[in-house]
């Protein structure tokens, strides 16, 4: 591998990075909602409960996304990721050890400790081996990779690979492999060049220089606010729709295939905005019609059902991955950012992001309780606030000298 270069080695980087998204980060978590009528009636769990467990993860991202990003600061992308997706296998294949609400949620938060940073770190890999105008697309095509994933896992998990391995707990098992196997290849890959540059020059960044540094930029802060919003709206609908859909009639075949409808409408989506944003050098003015579409999409579904609820999770599956990856390419533009605090950066932004996967799913399922449309009022409201702070950061694409003085 160390006779590549670094213009066609980073190509490889990126497969590795897209493919750890498809196997690792999506199709074990994200394609996990479809298999929650199986374990709700194997482990006789509320709606509520469900709520919860899926909610785990991005609690337990609170206490290691931003150690992660810190991490990866320090040692680079290689180890973490190598790291993060052996410790993901063996937490994801301890789900299946679950034999009830406690332990299954308790697993999933162990899982979440490293499902989360490990996706921030592959942005971070894309943000040392690609620069300028090939950021935002290298961005974009992880971003696919991870709606790919999500696709792929809410067509087969539950439908396909729980038959054929003998239920969901062996799902777990398998996934579990996966990520180990993955890890191993990261662990054979070469050090960024940035990171090669930064060892042999200035050195590692300190823990608390990288922590001081980061949190004293204002538009990380408006950048992972978005996020957490953002990321608490989605999140919730994606745990709570298949689910919904069962209860009110619906197949699970049809119930399932609106989600994987949802995360394909997002690959087919991520790619051609974030090379149009590339294009146009501007962010901004892309993101703000993307989040506009994740309103109306989710507030959709508070009034209507039937063949709307099909054009509601296209409106939001185009956009949805598009926009987090919008917004990890600005934080990583962000002025004082950079490759060199990009990790911690991104660990600042995955922790709120965690924040809101966790509560958005379980206030908003408990309001399904009273009412189901209830849910999605809410889930829709926390996309207008992420609208609202999102306004007030800055532009950072090639043309923000010009945007910015609007």
């Amino acid at each position: 591998m160390t006779n590549h270069s670094p213009s066609k080695y980073k190509w490889y980087i990126l497969a590795m990075g897209t493919a750890t998204h498809i196997f690792v980060a999506a199709m074990p978590r994200l394609g996990m909602p479809v298999l929650f009528k199986e374990i709700s009636d194997d482990l006789n769990l509320s709606l509520v409960q469900v709520g919860i467990i899926w909610g785990m993860v991005g609690l337990s991202a609170l206490f290691t996304a931003f150690a992660f990003g810190l991490i990866g600061d320090r040692y680079g992308v290689r180890l973490t990721l190598s790291v993060a997706c052996l410790l993901q296998g063996i937490t994801g294949a301890l789900r299946g050890l679950s034999g009830g609400f406690t332990s299954l949620a308790i697993y999933m938060f162990l899982f979440g400790l490293f499902s989360v940073p490990l996706a921030i770190t592959t942005h971070k890999a894309a943000g040392e081996w690609f620069s300028g105008r090939q950021l935002g697309l290298a961005n974009g095509i992880l971003a696919a990779g991870m709606g790919f994933g999500s696709a792929a896992g809410s067509m087969i998990n539950a439908t396909a690979l729980s038959p054929l391995l003998g239920g969901w707990r062996n799902v777990m098992f398998v996934y579990g492999a996966v990520a180990v196997v993955v890890g191993f290849l990261w662990l054979q890959t070469k050090h960024s060049p940035t990171h090669s540059a930064a060892a042999h020059s200035t050195g590692t960044v300190p823990f608390r220089q990288a922590l001081l540094h980061v949190t004293g930029i204002r538009d990380v802060w408006l950048f992972a606010l978005t996020t957490m919003c953002l990321s608490g709206c989605t999140n919730g609908l994606v745990g709570y729709l298949p689910l919904h859909l069962r209860e009110s009639g619906w197949t699970p075949v049809s119930a399932d295939g609106t989600l994987a409808a949802l995360s394909a409408a997002s690959v087919v989506g991520v790619v051609p905005l974030s090379s149009l944003s590339d294009r146009i050098g501007l962010r901004k003015v892309v993101m703000y019609p993307a989040i506009m579409m994740a309103v109306i999409g989710i507030g959709l579904l508070s009034v209507f059902g039937g063949a709307i609820v099909w054009l509601s999770v296209i409106l939001v599956g185009i956009v949805r991955e598009a926009y987090f990856a919008f917004l990890i390419t600005m934080i990583m533009e962000t002025e004082g950012v950079g490759a060199i605090y990009s990790g911690t950066a991104l660990g600042l932004y995955s922790t709120l992001a965690g924040l809101g996967s966790f509560f958005a799913p379980t206030l908003g399922n408990g309001l399904a309780i009273i009412n189901p449309s209830f849910a999605f009022i809410f889930w829709s409201a926390l996309a207008v606030v992420a609208l609202l702070v999102f306004h007030f950061a800055k532009e950072t694409g090639w043309k923000k000298e010009r945007f910015n003085q609007l």
